[in-house]
């Protein structure tokens, strides 16, 4: 390696750190496995190019430009604390490499332990697989898309940092049975609702960590003698995802003809979208406000036999909405 690339993989090195830091100064990795995967894999190498808005439009940075000045951007980019856009269609997005503090989150909130198997839905740039393969092993980790191109290109920056976990093209929505069982489930696309294969391919006390609606439910499959079920509450935190392709699109929040503050109110909005289809907006507000504006983590989803329903505060209690077709 000569002289500019000595300069490079020290740069990146330091910019690596530097967000590391950020992450840990905003109260995420506390976990020091995990802070030692985001200190040791290099994002830049997930993200060649990327998109970034600019002037109403998108502009595209990458590692190869020939001015050095962009290719500095290009590089201070990969390290920021942002999603990065990274496949457009017609100016539609249609993947992104998460943002960085988002996916330490989710990744501590799956509890990972020695000898787990993990399914990832939702393989991107292959970023969130090489940090799973660098604290559980290649052979530990699975990683599907449904686009053969998004995981021919995740497969090719995974090798390129060092890593070989199971990549598969297919739907997400459907698991990935040819490899189950798992005991952990971590989506990174956006759901309507949970698809039945996931926890039929979990072991019991397996941990399902997924978007839905705008935030981050958090369940735990369970084998008794009902059968198979996954409940668990919504982590604090607002998440926006990409829709998993191949299942049903979110609906978008219905306001009806409601104005004022509320309308505009992330957590509102959040329970707007997860009773569409149950509630009209006139009583989803009222219930909000009579509830005292609850916050995420007081919802919560159970998935059981053919059926599934999101609820505030108790599964069995007042408030309960059933969830969309999962898609399977």
């Amino acid at each position: 390696m000569g002289q500019s690339g000595d300069r490079f993989a020290e740069a990146a090195t330091a910019a690596r750190r530097t967000m590391v830091r950020e992450i840990v100064a905003g109260g995420g990795l506390t976990d020091p496995a995990w802070r030692a995967a985001f200190e040791e894999v290099p994002r830049h190498l997930f993200v060649p190019y990327y998109f970034t808005p600019r002037a109403g439009a998108w502009e595209r940075l990458w590692r190869e430009d020939p001015d050095p000045v962009r290719r500095a951007r290009w590089l201070g980019g990969a390290y920021t604390d942002e999603p990065l856009a990274t496949r457009l269609r017609d100016g539609e997005l249609l993947s992104s490499s998460s943002q960085p503090s988002l996916m330490a989150l989710m990744l501590d909130a799956l509890e990972v332990t020695e000898g787990n198997r993990v399914l990832e839905i939702g393989a991107g740039t292959g970023y969130n697989a090489a940090l799973l393969a660098h604290r559980l092993g290649d052979a530990a980790v699975t990683t599907m898309d449904l686009e053969p191109e998004v995981t021919e290109s995740a497969r090719a920056h995974l090798a390129a940092a060092g890593y070989r976990p199971a990549v598969v093209t297919g739907d997400g929505a459907r698991g990935c049975p040819e490899r189950a069982p798992f005991d952990r489930v971590i989506a990174t696309c956006t759901l309507a609702s949970v698809p039945y294969a996931w926890p039929a391919q979990c072991c019991d006390g397996a941990r399902i960590v997924a978007p839905l609606s705008t935030g981050i439910v958090v369940l735990r499959v369970r084998h008794d003698a009902a059968g198979r079920t996954a409940e668990g509450r919504f982590l604090r935190t607002s998440a926006y995802f990409v829709p998993l392709r191949g299942a049903a699109v979110p609906e978008e929040p219905r306001t009806g003809a409601l104005s004022g503050s509320a309308v505009e109110n992330d957590l509102f909005r959040f329970m707007l979208s997860l009773t569409a289809g149950s509630l009209d907006p006139e009583e989803a507000l009222a219930l909000w406000y009579g509830e005292h504006r609850p916050e995420r983590s007081r919802f919560g989803v159970t998935v059981g036999a053919g059926r599934q329903w999101a609820w505030l505060d108790d599964p069995e209690g007042p408030y309960v909405w059933p969830l969309g077709p999962s898609g399977d």
